[in-house]
């Protein structure tokens, strides 16, 4: 339903019912009966006064709860002069509907601060207590004893202010209700994304990887049936290995690891037809930098692999205990730009980058790419290891 619109009961969860403020109609039965009684002057017009405050009550409390706050305010103004009718009309006869409309008040003013910077009473309640002075004064000009002027005040004070704060509360329950629905549907859509980077890291590299076995594979089927059918062989397992890291992805599986990522990248580069350089310094990486790192292994081999065409490759990582790093370094020059390749944004529209940049910046740690001193492109990582973390 577009915003504006009357909403319908299942759709106003902010505010109780209005049926709720109808039974204290019965605070001005003294007044109807005075009226059937023949005691105010004329009657019919006191009886008509009666009715077209009860229908402005009733109008602007469900007005109100149906979403449509101006025309409740309006009804609002027109039940606030009724009541000052009735009372200077008829006397203090009258004065049961004062605390009524300040009941009328606490239910349908918006609960705001009126004065700059929040200060000061909420709205509502500065009504309140502005319908409960006036009603003083009217008891005050009808020559009231002081316990029917304290009377006065108090009644429509406390009557008004209880709703007005009652209503506060559970529109403050509804807001926080909406705020954590609010909050799950933001956690739902960080898991969706965390889960599209896991399956792009996971099946990106892989499927790189086979399709170079793939064209491998081609050019050897006429040449060297038997070494084509070992690359054949070779697809098949990776095609396997695949198939055991999506499920172990869909069961919260995070990620392989440095040491094993490491391992694969080896063998990928060696496959494409690339030299491959591994140096690790300093101690062994603790787990949450190692998965983290892992990732940045298996990203940066895919691209090179996929975009580099060069002949080496240098993987590089240290751990000088205060934070761990890998470089990827290649001797390409790739038909892909450097601002396009190191910018995440890949060809046909991948995000490999990006997803591993925002992953690595989530933990605290770090993501740089671009062209290297002499050639090639060079991408380095780098996060945070706590102190006394241990492997």
């Amino acid at each position: 339903m577009a915003q504006g619109d009357v909403r319908d009961f299942a759709e106003v969860p902010d505010r109780p019912s209005p049926v709720t403020l109808y039974p204290w109609l019965l605070i001005a039965a003294g007044a109807a009966r005075d009226t059937v009684d023949g005691k105010f002057h004329p009657a019919w017009l006191a009886g008509c006064g009666l009715l077209a405050f009860a229908g402005l009550y009733m109008a602007a409390t469900w007005i109100r709860w149906r979403g449509r706050p101006p025309v409740a305010y309006v009804m609002l103004v027109l039940l606030a002069a009724v009541t000052l009718s009735l009372n200077l009309g008829f006397g203090a006869g009258m004065n049961a509907l004062v605390p009524l409309l300040s009941i009328a008040c606490g239910a349908v003013v918006p609960w705001v601060m009126p004065f700059r910077g929040g200060h000061g009473p909420p709205l509502p309640l500065l009504v309140v207590f502005i319908v409960a002075f006036a009603s003083m004064l009217t008891a005050v000009a009808q020559g009231a004893s002081a316990g029917d002027i304290w009377a006065g005040w108090y009644g429509p004070a406390l009557a008004g202010g209880i709703v007005a704060i009652i209503y506060r509360f559970i529109e403050a329950v509804a807001e926080l209700r909406r705020t954590r629905e609010e909050l799950a549907r933001a956690a739902v859509d960080a898991e969706r994304l965390r889960f599209a980077r896991d399956l792009h890291d996971l099946l990106g590299h892989t499927l790189s990887v086979m399709v170079v076995k793939a064209q491998v594979t081609r050019k050897l089927v006429t040449r060297d049936p038997a070494l084509a059918e070992q690359a054949a062989m070779d697809i098949e397992d990776i095609g396997r290995e695949a198939l055991t890291e999506v499920r172990q992805t869909v069961a919260g599986y995070r990620g392989r690891g440095l040491a094993r990522e490491l391992e694969a990248a080896r063998t990928a580069l060696a496959g494409a037809g690339l030299t491959v350089a591994v140096r690790q310094d300093g101690p062994p990486v603790p787990p949450g930098a190692d998965a983290l790192l892992g990732w940045v292994v298996r990203e940066g081999v895919t691209n090179v692999i996929r975009h580099s065409g060069g002949h080496e490759c240098q993987v590089e990582v240290r751990n000088d205990g205060g934070c761990a790093t890998v470089t990827i370094r290649d001797d390409g020059v790739g038909a892909v730009s450097s601002g396009a390749l190191f910018s995440g944004v890949l060809p046909m529209g991948g995000h490999g980058l990006d997803g591993l940049r925002e992953r690595l910046t989530a933990d605290g740690g770090t993501l740089t790419a671009g062209p290297a001193p002499g050639g090639g492109f060079r991408l380095t990582a780098t996060v945070p290891v706590p102190a006394g973390a241990r492997p």
